[in-house]
């Protein structure tokens, strides 16, 4: 006999516990949930034990010129970030899981291309296309399948987890394999090659997603004659200009920073912004999801501006406080971008988070056309500072247009009864 709670609905508990539901509703992290985070933190490693070397790769190994390699990178960088759109139909066609196997079959395929050793320009910017293609497709299809089924309330603890695990493999995949990259780059393929297959292995034991989101109450048509209230800033739009804003930073400090300190200095200041960023977001996640959008476009971009700021006074002291800032800046905007996105959306996650990634994009790729001509011209007047002073005020700037245009979406206050 099933149990029937005192509202005679049958079964509810069973199906809270396929849902990954406790007693109390809320979302706990299931086995399947908890393989995806750590197959999140494994494939970041991978991936990025191998991707920031590639330049030197294909130019020192291949022989490549500069600006090949440059021109080699942007594309690829290009299909990583605007294949997010074409992910999301892929996904909603063939599944989420079945897209996480073909994303990641393509990647391993593309990581086994260089085990031989890169010796054909030709086959090695194939192999980084495939890696490339398997990247665009995998992480919208990733987040979607994580917060598959689950009540809006428990995604910001999920989807911040998941942006630790994805950033703990990002800090940890460069130091780890830095003493095979030169020496022995065929063994760190071979592993990466292995990881890859190991894990997608792993994703084919995954259940399939669930129908979709849990029922709940619909909410309450607004009253006949009131006016329903005007939609806040566009989440495609804030994630383009946030990661605009936060690429300068990434981008450019090593150049500011390294003369200006030491290689050690900068070292510690990403290894505790990445500890930062793990640690923080997870607690920081329900606050975040609290704040209204505008109050998280002020913080956020109210902390970058603040960090830059720091970053331009220069000094061991000013940076490492600016790249905290800038931290903060990146716990806020980025979490609450996805969140407002799903929130307001009625696709599919997996199409929502494939714009998002279409939307990083966009803004990384403006960053790079913007961040060298203007770095370039600061350095060359030798004020590296201004360039600090720029972005500050970018940062400062760029949020107002989308607050402005909400407030003005409004319109004018109706004066109440019996006012002047």
């Amino acid at each position: 006999m099933s149990r029937r709670r005192p509202d005679g609905a049958p079964g509810a508990e069973a199906a809270g516990a396929r849902r990954g539901e406790d007693r109390g509703g809320r979302t706990r992290l299931t086995v399947p949930r908890r393989f995806l985070l750590a197959g999140s933190f494994l494939i970041t490693l991978g991936s990025f034990a191998v991707l920031p070397y590639m330049s030197v790769l294909l130019h020192r190994r291949l022989g490549l010129g500069l600006g090949t390699v440059g021109l080699v990178l942007a594309v690829a960088s290009l299909i990583q970030f605007a294949g997010g759109a074409v992910a999301g139909p892929v996904a909603g066609r063939i599944g989420l899981r079945r897209a996480m196997l073909l994303a990641l079959a393509l990647r391993t395929a593309g990581f086994a291309a260089f085990v031989p050793g890169p010796s054909s320009p030709v086959l090695a910017i194939g192999a980084l296309l495939l890696v490339s293609a398997g990247a665009a497709l995998y992480l919208p299809a990733n987040k979607a399948y994580l917060v598959d089924g689950v009540p809006e309330a428990a995604r910001p603890r999920l989807l911040s987890a998941s942006g630790s695990a994805f950033n703990a493999g990002m800090a940890l995949g460069p130091p780890v394999a830095a003493p095979l990259v030169m020496g022995s780059p065929g063994v760190l393929f071979a592993c990466v090659t292995v990881l890859f297959a190991l894990v997608g292995a792993g994703h084919a034991l995954l259940p399939r997603e669930a129908a979709g989101p849990p029922r709940e109450q619909p909410a309450a048509a607004p009253a006949r004659g009131r006016a329903t209230p005007p939609p806040g800033p566009s989440p495609f739009a804030v994630t383009v200009l946030s990661v605009y804003a936060f690429m300068f930073f990434q981008h450019y400090l090593a150049l500011y920073a390294v003369p200006r300190t030491s290689a050690a200095f900068y070292g510690a200041v990403l290894t505790g912004y990445a500890v930062l960023l793990v640690v923080a977001q997870p607690l920081l996640a329900e606050r975040v999801a609290a704040l209204s959008y505008p109050a998280a476009l002020r913080w956020g971009f109210g902390a970058m501006a603040a960090g830059t700021a720091a970053i331009g006074a220069g000094g061991h002291g000013g940076i490492a406080v600016g790249a905290t800032l800038m931290c903060c800046g990146e716990i806020v905007l980025f979490l609450k971008n996805d969140l407002e996105a799903l929130a307001r959306s009625t696709a599919a996650p997996a199409s929502v988070f494939g714009r998002q990634r279409l939307a990083a994009g966009i803004g990384a790729f403006a960053a790079g056309l913007v961040g060298g001509q203007l770095y370039g011209a600061a350095e060359a007047a030798g004020a590296a500072r201004g360039f600090w002073a720029a972005v500050c005020l970018q940062c400062v700037l760029l949020p107002v247009p989308l607050l402005f245009r909400r407030r003005a979406a409004r319109g004018p206050e109706r004066p109440r009864a019996g006012a002047l």
